[in-house]
C-alpha cells in the first residue's frame, strides 16, 4: 500500500514574490520558444525539436541573468511542456477524427 501526504505551505511575502517571478520568467521562456518554433518554420521551414531548445538553455542564461536564478531542470521542464504540446497536435493532426488546437501562447 502507498501513502501519499499532502502539504500547504504558507509563503511569506518575499518567498511569494520571487515564485512570481520564476513563474513569469518561466511564462517568457514558453512564449519564447514557441515563438522561435513558429519563426524558423515560416521562414526557413525547419522543425526545431526539445533538444534543439535545450541545447540553448544556457546561451539564455548567460544573456539573460535573471534566469540564473531558476534550476536548470525546471527551465527544461518548460521545453518539454512544449514539446509535448506540439506531439499532441500533431498526434491529433493526424487522426482526422479530432479537432487538432495549435499549442497557443500562455498569457
Amino acid at each position: 500500500m502507498r501513502k501519499s501526504y499532502k502539504f500547504r505551505i504558507y509563503p511569506n511575502k518575499t518567498a511569494t514574490k520571487t515564485l512570481n517571478q520564476q513563474l513569469e520568467l518561466c511564462r517568457n521562456l514558453y512564449n519564447c520558444a514557441l515563438e522561435h518554433r513558429i519563426t524558423a518554420y515560416k521562414t526557413a521551414k525547419k522543425t526545431i525539436s526539445y533538444y534543439d531548445q535545450a541545447n540553448e538553455l544556457a546561451e539564455i542564461r548567460k544573456a539573460f541573468p535573471e534566469y540564473k536564478d531558476i534550476f536548470s531542470q525546471s527551465l527544461q521542464e518548460v521545453l518539454k511542456r512544449l514539446d509535448k504540446a506540439y506531439k499532441a497536435f500533431f498526434r491529433r493532426v493526424k487522426t482526422k477524427g479530432e479537432k487538432a488546437g495549435f499549442p497557443r501562447f500562455n498569457l
